[in-house]
């Protein structure tokens, strides 16, 4: 038998629960390399070593093992954008916060390029469903960035009309950082990308 097949034939005898793991290590590496129109239920059992049907008795549909791939990557998402914001806004400026949040962020990302190519890739193409998921998670970050401005920025004006403006605003650059390291193949350091960040709202935040 060839190995191939003998890895097929042993992967047929895990339940379930057991092979969900396994099958969405590889629904995760077939993502990240053929976006959400390339993520096949086929696509995944053939990166898995099983069967399409030992898929489909894990999740009903390619939609289902999409979303219970993107709950497991937003967890790895989520702890980095805790831990990126500030323990206490009130010690320091809104540039030095940014600066050594964004870095401490940017480089968890560019350690974990695929978890942030499931979340870029799910925006564009996916089912409703899958996509507004990737929205609540974007939405997490926004709601994080404008509770700390709203500590680190107490001379903005109007900061109720104003701070969810400015807290879309850096989620946005912050966004766009991301995908130049995980996406685009930027040349730009973690750090040199954060440092542009907080410059720019050093110079402009406090100002509004």
């Amino acid at each position: 038998m060839v190995e191939g097949s003998d890895k097929r034939r042993r992967a047929a005898h895990l339940g379930p629960e057991r092979r969900r793991p396994m099958l969405l290590d590889a629904a995760l590496q077939v993502f990240s390399a053929k976006g959400y129109a390339g993520t096949t239920m086929q696509s995944v059992a053939d990166a898995a070593g099983v069967t399409k049907p030992v898929v489909y008795d894990s999740f009903a549909n390619r939609d289902e093992l999409l979303l219970a791939l993107l709950a497991r990557e937003e967890q790895h998402l989520v702890v980095s954008i805790v831990a990126a914001l500030p323990a206490d806004p009130t010690v320091g400026t809104p540039e030095e916060h940014v600066l050594e949040g964004l870095t401490a962020f940017l480089t968890t990302a560019a350690q974990n390029p695929q978890s942030w190519r499931i979340v870029f890739g799910a925006q564009y193409g996916a089912a409703p469903v899958v996509a507004e998921r990737v929205l609540a998670a974007r939405a997490f970050l926004v709601e994080g960035l404008r509770l700390t401005l709203l500590k680190s920025l107490p001379g903005v004006t109007d900061p109720g009309a104003n701070l969810p403006v400015l807290a879309e605003l850096l989620a946005s650059m912050t966004e766009s950082c991301a995908r130049m390291l995980v996406v685009d193949g930027t040349d730009r350091t973690p750090a040199e990308l954060a440092t542009v960040v907080s410059q720019v709202v050093g110079g402009g935040f406090g100002n509004v």
